[in-house]
């Protein structure tokens, strides 16, 4: 359930124009998030990340509740995507400044997804909910 709640904050906070369309006061909420928006990011691709490495680690998963490792390696994926998206900065900062290619490579990596950082929240709140449910039928 962890996993749902968490990826449901993270694509709240990627998706703003829907947030913003919603809630008339939401623009005062983001503005407060907003300088910690980069260690957010980069603390849910951590996250992320972890979580497909949990995954795979628990491959075993698949003969006897594959539903659920479908749901927890998806989710996983979305969350350590947003994560990136949204800690880009700071990821470029700490880990891809020192090595040209990678730093070149992450920057071809975040133009490709920037345009879909909207539909991948909004996929984000989909998938988090749908964790939160799965968590109940199949843990």
């Amino acid at each position: 359930m962890t996993w749902g709640i968490t990826l449901i904050l993270l694509s709240i906070i990627a998706v703003p124009s829907l947030l913003l369309s919603k809630k008339p006061n939401a623009k005062e909420l983001l503005k407060k998030i907003e300088p910690y928006q980069g260690w957010i990011g980069l603390v849910f691709c951590f996250w992320g990340v972890w979580g497909i490495i949990s995954a795979v680690l628990n491959i075993g998963w698949l003969t006897t509740n594959p539903i659920w490792w479908v749901t927890l390696l998806a989710g996983n994926v979305v969350e350590a995507t947003l994560g990136f998206m949204l800690g880009f900065g700071l990821i470029n900062k700490f880990f891809l400044s020192k090595n040209e290619a990678a730093k070149e490579k992450g920057n071809r990596l975040r133009e490709k997804l920037a345009p879909k950082q909207g539909k991948l929240g909004i996929l984000g709140l989909i998938v988090g909910g749908w964790m939160i449910v799965a968590s109940f039928l199949y843990l």
